[in-house]
């Protein structure tokens, strides 16, 4: 049998538009905020993604970087204080989660702990680093396909 290559991605985001926020808990908006960057899949009930971006968001706020370890224990405490399922708070998936959110520039790692990047807002996050940076990397690229599927059928059908 024949092995077939994965083709894996240099880069990707997925956007979900969503009803604006209004009313609702911090953790509420930071949920919406990772469905609509696709770090959760909607209906997903694994969203400790969301209590890892909730505990860096409010160390932000005192301009303290945490180690792995540290965010783990605040995870376990804040979802205990959200009374949610201890799930997915082993330290080997809290780190997939700091991964996950270090790629799409949200946090950056300096030696071993992390932070917000540059303790910066989230929206000056999204302008700089996602909308000004990664979006028009990644639409060229698309781009760049939908011209060579021209170029091709154009070739193919002569």
């Amino acid at each position: 049998m024949k092995k077939i290559s994965k083709d894996i991605p240099l880069s990707e985001i997925t956007l979900r538009r969503y009803e604006r926020p209004h009313k609702e808990t911090r953790r509420d908006i930071i949920r919406k905020l990772c469905l609509s960057i696709g770090l959760l899949q909607p209906g997903d009930s694994r969203d400790v993604i969301v209590d890892v971006l909730y505990v860096l968001l409010n160390a932000k706020n005192q301009k303290k970087r945490l180690t792995s370890e540290e965010i783990k224990d605040k995870v376990i405490k804040s979802r205990k204080k959200h009374r949610l399922p201890l799930i997915g708070i082993a330290s080997s998936n809290i780190r997939r989660q700091l991964r996950r959110l270090k790629d799409l520039f949200i946090i950056e790692k300096i030696n071993t702990s992390y932070r917000i990047t540059e303790f910066l807002s989230m929206s000056e996050i999204f302008e700089e680093k996602i909308y000004g940076s990664l979006i028009p990397s990644l639409v060229s690229r698309v781009r760049e396909y939908f011209n060579a599927v021209d170029e091709n059928f154009k070739k193919s059908s002569k």
